[in-house]
């Protein structure tokens, strides 16, 4: 299959976003708030339950995700310090951060729990509607080959998202980047195996979602490195009822969106 063309060759990278690493695991059930009150997120079982078209209000104030303020995120990564950037892209800035796995309050660094924060530049590739549509999916959407979302800040014109961090960092850091080490046959087929399982549950559940934007820099890395899609800006609902498709404008990453997507929509 041409989209898992880099199990055979590294190539130059077609990606209009670089990133040095990203977005590590979080527990079932977590607490939020100072006044310790829980947030249980669900379980890894998969979970497609997309209802209608939600509106922004619904969308933000869904059980699963924890709302952050901006001092929230500001003291989780130190005031959003140089030494707590992970990677950067057109669409902004992501930093390491750390905060207690209870309560979910900033934590000092190197305690708690350490997670990716998504800080968007205003002029950014990805603007507020992208940045919704993320919060309204991943908040849905659990399985174990999609990165998990644990919160989002939406504090005047910020807009931030807050995910379980990777330490391996995405696949295009391990195929593309000067001086890294091959990954194995093994590692490869696992990761391949593991972003197919991905997009499987994407497409194949009874509310199926268009991903439109498959490519290594999208496709995360555990400790173990196990694969895990990420960027759902540019999802869409699939085709509902009768219906056998749907038309969307084209969008993505040329190089890897497939060719007849490109030609038809």
């Amino acid at each position: 299959m041409r989209i898992f063309s880099w199990l055979l060759v590294e190539r130059s990278d077609p990606s209009k976003v670089t990133s040095k690493t990203s977005l590590s695991s979080v527990p079932s059930t977590i607490k939020s708030n100072s006044s310790r009150s829980t947030l249980t997120l669900p379980s890894m079982r998969d979970r497609n339950e997309l209802p209608t078209p939600r509106t922004e209000g619904e969308i933000l104030s869904s059980s699963n995700l924890k709302a952050f303020t901006f001092n929230d995120l500001k003291n989780a990564t130190k005031n959003f310090r140089p030494d707590s950037l992970l990677g950067e892209g057109g669409f902004g800035h992501v930093y390491k951060g750390w905060i207690d796995e209870h309560t979910l309050a900033p934590s000092r660094p190197g305690s708690g729990m350490v997670v990716a924060v998504k800080k968007l530049k205003p002029e950014g590739f990805q603007g507020h509607k992208e940045w919704l549509t993320e919060v309204d999916y991943l908040g849905q959407l659990h399985h174990k080959n999609l990165v998990k979302l644990i919160g989002y800040c939406s504090d005047g014109d910020n807009r931030l998202l807050v995910y379980e961090f990777m330490p391996k960092g995405s696949l295009e850091n391990h195929l593309f980047r000067r001086g890294a080490d091959p990954l194995s046959w093994a590692i490869r087929l696992k990761v391949a195996i593991g972003a197919a399982r991905g997009l499987s549950f994407l497409h194949d559940a009874e509310n199926q979602v268009i991903y439109r934007d498959f490519k290594a820099s999208n496709i995360l890395l555990d400790s173990e490195f196990n694969a895990k899609l990420s960027d759902f800006g540019l999802a869409k609902a699939g085709p509902t009822g009768d219906k056998t498709h749907v038309s969307t404008q084209v969008m993505g990453t040329h190089g890897y969106a497939a060719p007849e997507y490109i030609a038809t929509g």
